[in-house]
């Protein structure tokens, strides 16, 4: 059931994103009196679901849900009319209109996913006010990972500011450190001393490296969480929801106690004290032959913070939904220097990984949310200087505006069947990530 939600939130939200785009492109062809053939929400390779003639355009549905395509009459696009591109120039072609009125058209389906992103962005702001966890939220601060710890960051430290300023949702801070180019971090330590740490330049790759993307996690209790029955902890008698208090004779209270108390332990046998339904018990436990007895904490962080929730006028919400969608473009842009190496290849998502950013229960404030992110994503993917995409397109007319010569016809023709074999190259290898990751993990 979870699965069809998913693809339910999925599909309606990339149909709303699709149409909107393509009338991004269709409003300005028409306002130019530019000739618009077909509308149509999916690809309808060889049949349609449906079609319905209107005017000069017939509007439809594919089959083939990759997206959609408005064709306008007298232009190189995925229908490849080379028929029609053979005949002499109409006035009411794209091919006949001035440069700049066909570059407006072309960048017409960007210019309303960016906006649809911010705009919606600011409606969520307005009506379900933004979810945080603040410094005061966040009880015991934060599990701090040997990465960080070498930068002078401490377990329990919490963070004060980051280069000057405070964090509205101070979980942010890892996305901060990988995608920002943060400088200075203000933390309070747990003994309550307040240290500046200067972060180095090159943090973010070293984070990316060391598969270390959280390296400050919310500090919790011990409380074991999926132990597997293959596990020693599991032979020795532990099982989920036992409280671990104590290794060694050694009481702790944090999970990364624990942690440091295994690794400073000598020999492989492990005396382990736990509570079950109130009473304390103790076992003996050995490590397996990679040092560890397979015990976890439940990381649902219920016990670590709780969430506040900032509400919003309609001024604020417009301000902070503009702030909100600029971020999220920024960060977007800057996690590509990671997409351009070997991991970030394998890590390349496609419409399964899209679809896990949807929750398996409707939520239509999380919906949203993603809709937006997926719009301003779409946005700036579409822009980028390859054939067959709206940014290919953009180069070409930038070119002729600039030289006052158009491309030649041969060339835009071979330029869209590139785009096309490069386009369908990264959606296959995308979704063959995905395909692998459901079937091998990972």
């Amino acid at each position: 059931m979870d699965f069809w939600i998913k693809a339910a939130q999925l599909l309606l939200s990339l149909s709303i994103l699709v149409v909107l785009h393509e009338f991004g492109h269709f409003i300005p062809a028409r306002l130019f009196k530019t000739r618009v053939e077909k509308f149509y929400l999916f690809f309808n390779w060889k049949f349609s679901l449906f079609k319905k003639k209107i005017g000069d355009t017939e509007w439809g549905i594919g089959w083939i849900p990759l997206g959609g395509y408005v064709k306008i009459a007298g232009m190189i696009d995925e229908s490849m009319d080379k028929d029609q591109m053979a005949k002499d120039p109409e006035p009411w072609e794209f091919r006949s209109k001035p440069a700049w009125q066909r570059l407006i058209i072309m960048i017409g389906g960007v210019t309303v996913n960016l906006v649809l992103g911010f705009l919606i962005y600011m409606m969520v702001l307005f009506f379900w006010g933004q979810d945080h966890v603040s410094i005061k939220d966040l009880k015991n601060g934060f599990q701090v990972m040997p990465i960080a710890q070498k930068l002078g960051f401490e377990n329990g430290d919490k963070i004060i500011s980051v280069d000057g300023e405070s964090l509205v949702n101070t979980i942010d801070i890892n996305r901060h450190l990988m995608l920002r180019n943060v400088q200075e971090v203000k933390v309070k330590h747990q003994g309550g001393e307040i240290e500046t740490i200067k972060i180095p330049e090159d943090f973010g790759q070293t984070m990316w490296k060391e598969n270390m993307m959280q390296p400050f996690v919310p500090r919790v209790h011990l409380l074991t969480h999926n132990i597997s029955e293959k596990s020693t902890a599991y032979k020795a008698g532990l099982r989920d929801n036992d409280s671990v208090v104590a290794v060694n004779g050694k009481s702790f209270v944090f999970y990364d106690e624990f942690f440091d108390l295994m690794n400073d332990s000598i020999g492989n046998e492990l005396t382990l004290d736990y509570i079950r339904k109130g009473k304390l018990y103790s076992i003996d436990v050995k490590k397996d032959s990679l040092g560890k007895i397979g015990v976890g904490p439940d990381f649902n962080y219920n016990s670590a913070y709780t969430r506040s929730t900032k509400t919003f006028s309609f001024g604020e919400a417009v301000t902070g939904g503009f702030s909100f969608g600029y971020w999220t473009l920024h960060d977007y842009v800057a996690q590509f220097k990671y997409v351009f190496t070997k991991k970030g290849a394998t890590s390349m998502g496609g419409f399964g990984a899209l679809g896990n950013l949807f929750p398996g229960q409707w939520d239509w404030k999380i919906f949203w949310l993603n809709t937006a992110l997926i719009s301003i994503i779409l946005a700036f993917m579409n822009i980028l200087p390859i054939p067959a995409l709206d940014g290919g397109h953009v180069v070409f007319l930038l070119y002729e505006m600039i030289t006052g010569k158009e491309a030649p016809q041969k060339v835009l023709e071979y330029a869209q069947y590139i785009g096309f074999i490069l386009i369908l190259g990264l959606v296959i290898y995308a979704n063959g990530n995905d395909i692998y990751r459901a079937i091998f993990g990972g």
